[in-house]
């Protein structure tokens, strides 16, 4: 298998602007070609769409737009872990030695179709996440007694954090009792705890050993990878404490780069609520189970941006075909020492965890210097 590195990346800013899914992908595309001089159309030999916009054919239409003709073009979509998935894909064609250099791109609308997964009829009038985040909140509280000050706190720091990230929706920061009294959605979930749908996009470009010279002197390799699907409604969760899926992802990632958790200095996680973070840096290993909410409380009084850097979903937006792309691109500007006010000192492995739907899904990568 051929090794794979990141070479270039391009972001948009998260907003709520009126923009097509075509036309944010563009201008992703056009801030990667900017940041890569040497980049040039007949280079890319693949083009992936991320997102769950029902458009039809849109790899072709932004290939076309972007003036590259790929062997292979496709669109990638599932759900909140697009982003992640697409990047594999591409990771997985030159690994193969089908192709040397890959361009992923993906972008979300604020109104995406994607928020709601109608498939899952058990799940009742209860459709949208908020509710799967309210019962995985209640279970924590439960088992562990996390408290709503907890979550809270992680709200709080990654609202701080994005305050360093030029391209992230909230521009400003919430108190922890500003954010403990907002708006309650649920009994378990306030407005403040939830992150945000909103336009984005984000580009990345994979290239080969071979191939990667030309464009960076500073390739980020992508060196561990894991990807588990445990079902498509939350319903079948059978602790949830817990994220199976992203406990057995972060396995096989840290197995495949010989790495342990001990050895990660930058990490990007999914905090599509605030529970999640808690939980997922417990199933990564960085906190032993129940302690997940002390590890962030320590992050947030000691200003310590190891954990979503650049405001994790929570602080930066989540558009869902651009959130796996985007935690991508932090991970590889901490890795390269390019993150300006955001940037973990002498960052040397990063980790991604993106999922989709309660987790039912999750995709884990593992990058280093």
């Amino acid at each position: 298998m051929r090794k794979v590195a990141l070479a270039g990346f391009g972001l948009t800013e998260f907003n709520k602007d009126d923009t097509t899914i075509d036309s944010l992908m563009l201008l992703a595309i056009k801030a990667l070609f900017e940041n890569t001089p040497n980049l040039g159309q007949k280079d890319i030999e693949v083009v992936l769409t991320s997102t769950n916009d029902n458009s039809k054919y849109l790899s072709s239409i932004v290939s076309e737009i972007s003036g590259i003709k790929p062997k292979i073009s496709h669109s990638v979509e599932s759900l909140c872990n697009s982003g992640a998935n697409s990047a594999i894909s591409a990771f997985s064609y030159i690994a193969s030695g089908l192709a040397d250099v890959a361009l992923v791109v993906g972008a979300e609308r604020f109104d995406s179709p994607g928020l709601v997964l109608e498939w899952d009829k058990s799940r009742g009038q209860y459709k949208h996440p908020i509710y799967w985040s309210s019962m995985f909140t209640k279970s924590h509280v439960r088992k562990y007694g996390t408290t709503k000050e907890d979550l809270a706190i992680v709200s709080a720091k990654n609202h701080k954090n994005a305050l360093d990230n030029p391209y992230a929706f909230f521009k400003k920061t919430y108190s922890v009792d500003e954010i403990m009294n907002s708006k309650n959605l649920t009994e378990d979930i306030r407005l403040l705890d939830c992150s945000m749908p909103c336009n984005g996009s984000a580009a990345i470009l994979l290239a080969s050993e071979e191939a990667i010279k030309k464009f960076t002197d500073i390739p980020v390799w992508i060196t561990g990878i894991g990807q588990k699907t445990l079902s498509a409604g939350f319903t079948k969760n059978d602790d949830l404490t817990s994220m199976e899926s992203t406990i057995d992802s972060a396995s096989m990632a840290y197995k495949m780069a010989e790495n342990k958790p001990t050895d990660i200095d930058v990490a990007e996680v999914h905090d599509a609520f605030s529970i999640c973070e808690i939980i997922e840096v417990e199933d990564l290993g960085f906190a032993k189970k129940g302690k997940g909410n002390e590890l962030v409380r320590d992050l947030y009084e000691t200003n310590d941006k190891k954990i979503n850097p650049r405001g994790g979903l929570i602080g930066s937006g989540h558009p869902l075909g651009a959130t796996g792309l985007a935690q991508i691109v932090e991970i590889g500007q901490q890795l390269q020492g390019t993150a300006g006010r955001r940037q973990i000192s002498k960052a040397k492995i990063g980790l991604v965890q993106n999922m989709s739907a309660a987790a039912t899904s999750s995709s884990v990568l593992i990058l280093q210097r």
